[in-house]
């Protein structure tokens, strides 16, 4: 029996921008809902520019901190919470989000948004998260906030917007790059 040889990884992007995108694949629920928030930001490349052809997802419990289990997040009924959403950044790298802030999951966690992102020249989707800047009491605590040094831990907290909303900032490399997440060895 002959060993087969791995082909080579190829890109993730930017070709994936024509399949992917789906109708209010940004909107976890329908905007204007009771609670609901806009989460924006921007992507940045290593030289500080603004990337015009990434995709992230984001993954989250609702406002109490229940993970959603009902099936059918890719029909958006304007109702539901799905807790799951796409949205490709436009051509100035900005992406937006409707949906809620997550409540913990279990009690004095800090609340987080789980992400993925896609974009051109990355050979793998990269992983990381979104902290709420409040209660700093749990993000204090908080596992993965603590194995980090105070500069680094930043790239991952939010920040608070005058209406409510949360703006959070992705830097692919370079200076203040965000944190990534690495679940290569990670139990199956």
């Amino acid at each position: 029996m002959s060993k087969l040889t791995p082909t080579p990884g190829q890109t993730v992007g930017p070709f994936y921008g024509y399949a992917l995108p789906f109708n209010k694949d940004n909107e976890l629920l329908a905007p204007g809902s009771a609670g609901s928030i806009r989460l924006q930001g921007t992507v940045y490349d290593g030289a500080g520019e603004a990337i015009p052809d990434a995709i992230l997802e984001i993954w989250q419990p609702d406002s109490e901190g229940n993970v959603v289990q009902r099936t059918g997040s890719l029909v958006r009924d304007g109702y539901t919470f799905t807790g799951w959403g796409r949205a490709a950044v436009g051509n100035s790298g900005v992406f937006t989000f409707t949906t809620v802030n997550p409540g913990p999951t279990e009690a004095g966690a800090a609340p987080f948004i789980s992400v993925a992102v896609f974009a051109r020249g990355l050979m793998n989707r990269l992983f990381t998260r979104i902290y709420l800047p409040e209660n700093e009491e749990a993000l204090a605590a908080d596992p993965l906030l603590n194995s980090l040094d105070p500069e680094r831990r930043k790239t991952l907290i939010a920040r608070r917007d005058a209406d409510g909303g949360l703006t959070w900032d992705l830097r692919l490399q370079g200076r203040n790059e965000t944190v990534f997440l690495d679940f290569e060895g990670a139990s199956q």
